[in-house]
């Protein structure tokens, strides 16, 4: 698994995004898979110990479990995005209850962002979304959900990889945790000691 996508598969979703403007040093960090209570408390403390804004890719039903962490984000000054109520895994699942899913997340969340659990999305749903919503998809993938690579592997991934204007991915999980603990840090760290800034994608990106 490679850390970038493919170049063919960033053709394969006209309008989505995969990488930010160049230009001005900035990178923009993504969370899917929250709010957790431990965990995105962690990963917000750790962003605000370098002024770093983010985007929050969250699933409904942990949206509706932990609700004062929507505000808390949206007050830092970070982003939320949708990933669907129940993650559903787009190839695997009929279009109607994809976008039930998608339409019962956004209930709760009310933004135009958009990210597909696991990226996996077919072009009708995709193109049933495109006019509500923004997709938001990758340029890194640190893989801190991947029990088989440690967190040094997540770190190397992401330094390796990343580039003016590069998404790059992560996971506030219980699943991700024993990587993203320790990687976190480390990429914040390197990264802003090299010069970028980390901001949010704004949720009116949807023009």
């Amino acid at each position: 698994m490679k850390a970038r996508p493919p170049f063919l598969l960033r053709t394969a979703f006209p309008g989505s995004i995969w990488r930010m403007p160049q230009g001005k040093n900035q990178l923009y960090l993504t969370f899917d898979d929250g709010p957790h209570e431990d965990v995105t408390a962690f990963v917000a403390d750790q962003l605000a110990k370098y002024d770093a804004k983010a985007t929050f890719f969250c699933i409904g039903k942990n949206a509706k479990a932990h609700p004062e962490w929507l505000l808390k984000l949206r007050s830092a000054g970070h982003s939320l995005g949708n990933h669907t109520f129940n993650h559903e895994n787009g190839w695997k699942t009929k279009r109607s209850t994809y976008l039930e899913s998608v339409s019962d997340c956004h209930s709760l969340i009310n933004s135009p962002l958009f990210r597909p659990p696991y990226g996996r999305i077919t072009p009708l749903q995709f193109i049933s979304l495109r006019n509500r919503y923004r997709t938001i998809f990758w340029d890194v993938l640190a893989a801190d959900y991947e029990k088989s690579l440690s967190a040094d592997d997540c770190v190397k991934r992401v330094l390796q990889a990343t580039r003016d204007g590069s998404i790059i991915t992560m996971h506030d999980s219980e699943k991700a945790w024993p990587r993203l603990k320790l990687a976190l840090p480390i990429i914040l760290n390197t990264l802003t000691s090299k010069g970028y800034s980390f901001k949010a994608i704004p949720e009116s990106y949807i023009i």
